[in-house]
């Protein structure tokens, strides 16, 4: 599966996303429970459901609450 590349302001004020995502073009019919993945702090996650990646987009900084 692709990685889908994700934006510093795509991530919630702790640095998260959710998956399944709109950015992942995922069918509500066809998802799995949502889950946090954190991607602020290390970058890149990896959906332990789907295996879907989401990671920040070269040259994207997280900065954040606590930042």
């Amino acid at each position: 599966m692709a990685a889908i590349e994700l934006l510093a302001k795509d991530l919630n004020p702790a640095g998260g996303v959710f998956c399944p995502s709109p950015k992942a073009k995922m069918e509500t019919w066809n998802t799995h429970p949502k889950v946090y993945l954190d991607v602020g702090h290390t970058g890149e996650a990896k959906c332990p459901y789907c295996g879907t990646v989401y990671k920040l987009k070269a040259g994207e900084h997280f900065a954040g609450a606590g930042h």
